[in-house]
C-alpha cells in the first residue's frame, strides 16, 4: 500500500510539474508577438491537461546517437589519408578529419520542437567538446530543444584540398542534416538554430552569412541557412587589428589575400537576410577581442537584422568566472521571448 500510495503522489506530483512548464510555455509563446513583433508563435494555444496516465517513455530523453556526418558520401574537399583523429578521451579533439554529427533529442514531455545545431570552439586546431558541444547539448534538451553537436574538420593542407572551406561545409552539410531528419524526428524544419564558442562562433556565423551559395552537394535544394543564430565569445572578423590571429592563421595560412580576409570577415557579409541573432561575450575577454561582437552587432543592426547582445563586465574567455546558469539564462529568455519555442 505505501508503494501504491508513493507511486501515485510521484505521478501525480511530476503531472503537475508538467502540465506548469506547459503553461509557462504557453504564456511566453502567447507574448512573444507583442514583445518581438513577428506573428512566429502567436497560433500556439497552451496544451491542455488530459487525464492520460502518466508514461514514463515520455520523461527521459532517447539515447545520444552519432552519424557519420555526410553517411556513406564521400567527405567532400577531402585528401586521403589515414584518421589521425586523437583527444576525445580529454574532451579536447585534435587532427579531425572524419566529421561526425551527435544527436540530442529531448524527453517527448518537455519536446519544443525547436532545435539548435551546435559548433565548439578550439582556435581551428582542436575542438572542445566536452564543455562547449556535449554539456551544452544536454542544456539544451533539458529545455526542450533537440541538440546537434558538430564534431567538424579542422583545417588542414594535409587532410583538405583547400582548408579554409572545410569547416563551412561540414556546417552546411550540418544544417542540411538536420532539415532532412526534421519530420523523423517530430522537428520544425523552420526553428532550426546554430550557436557557436569562439572559433565555432565563426564557424556559426560563417554559415549564417554565406548560405545563399552551396558548398556541399545539395540536390534537395535544401535550405542552409539557420533561422536564428547564438555566438558566445566568438571569432567574428579576420581582421588583423581585432581577430584571434591563431584562428585566421589555422583557417586561411600565414599570408591570407585581401579577398579572402574579407570572405571570412563575416561583419562584412551581413544582409538583411542574415538570421535573428543574440551575442555574448565578456568586456575582459584576453583571447578574442570583444570587438568581433561588437562589429558584429553594428553590422547586424545597420541591415536591420533582429539583434541583441549582452556583454558581461567579467568572465573572459570561456566564461569561467561566471556560473554557467547566469549565461545560459541570457539564452533561454532570447529564445523563449522571441518565439523560438512555441509550436506554429
Amino acid at each position: 500500500m505505501k508503494i501504491d500510495h508513493f507511486s501515485a503522489e510521484w505521478e501525480k506530483t511530476n503531472k503537475m510539474k508538467f502540465l506548469r512548464a506547459v503553461l509557462f510555455l504557453g504564456v511566453a509563446c502567447s507574448m512573444a508577438v507583442s514583445v518581438s513583433g513577428r506573428e512566429r508563435g502567436a497560433s500556439a494555444p497552451p496544451q491542455k491537461a488530459t487525464n492520460a496516465p502518466f508514461d514514463m517513455r515520455n520523461a527521459f530523453p532517447p539515447k545520444m546517437q552519432s552519424f557519420p556526418l555526410y553517411g556513406d558520401a564521400a567527405i567532400p574537399n577531402s585528401k586521403p589519408g589515414p584518421d589521425e583523429e586523437t583527444g576525445a578521451d580529454r574532451g579536447f579533439i585534435k587532427n579531425v578529419s572524419h566529421p561526425q554529427i551527435q544527436v540530442y533529442l529531448p524527453a517527448k514531455d518537455r519536446a519544443t520542437g525547436a532545435s539548435i545545431v551546435i559548433f565548439p570552439g578550439g582556435g581551428y586546431a582542436g575542438l572542445t567538446f566536452t564543455y562547449e558541444g556535449t554539456q551544452q547539448a544536454q542544456f539544451f534538451i533539458d529545455h526542450g530543444i533537440a541538440a546537434f553537436v558538430v564534431k567538424y574538420r579542422l583545417p588542414s593542407d594535409k587532410t583538405m584540398e583547400n582548408k579554409s572551406i572545410g569547416p563551412l561545409q561540414d556546417a552546411q552539410q550540418a544544417m542540411r542534416f538536420v532539415r532532412l531528419h526534421a519530420k523523423e524526428w517530430d522537428l520544425d524544419p523552420a526553428r532550426i538554430g546554430a550557436i557557436g564558442f569562439s572559433a565555432g562562433g565563426h564557424v556559426a556565423s560563417t554559415l549564417a552569412t554565406h548560405f545563399n551559395k552551396a558548398y556541399v552537394d545539395n540536390p534537395e535544394q535544401v535550405n542552409l541557412r539557420p533561422d536564428f543564430l547564438i555566438v558566445v565569445y566568438p571569432v567574428i572578423s579576420m581582421d588583423a587589428k581585432i581577430t584571434h590571429m591563431d584562428s585566421r592563421k589555422a583557417l586561411l595560412g600565414e599570408n591570407p589575400p585581401e579577398e579572402q580576409v574579407r570572405l571570412f570577415s563575416n561583419e562584412l557579409q551581413v544582409t538583411s537576410d542574415t538570421p535573428p541573432t543574440l551575442i555574448l561575450q565578456a568586456a575582459d575577454d584576453r583571447l578574442v577581442d570583444v570587438d568581433n561582437s561588437i562589429v558584429f552587432f553594428e553590422a547586424l543592426r545597420h541591415a536591420g537584422v533582429p539583434v541583441a547582445m549582452r556583454i558581461f563586465e567579467k568572465g573572459q574567455h570561456g566564461f569561467f568566472l561566471i556560473p554557467r546558469d547566469e549565461w545560459q539564462s541570457v539564452i533561454m529568455n532570447w529564445l523563449t521571448t522571441d518565439g523560438w519555442l512555441c509550436k506554429k
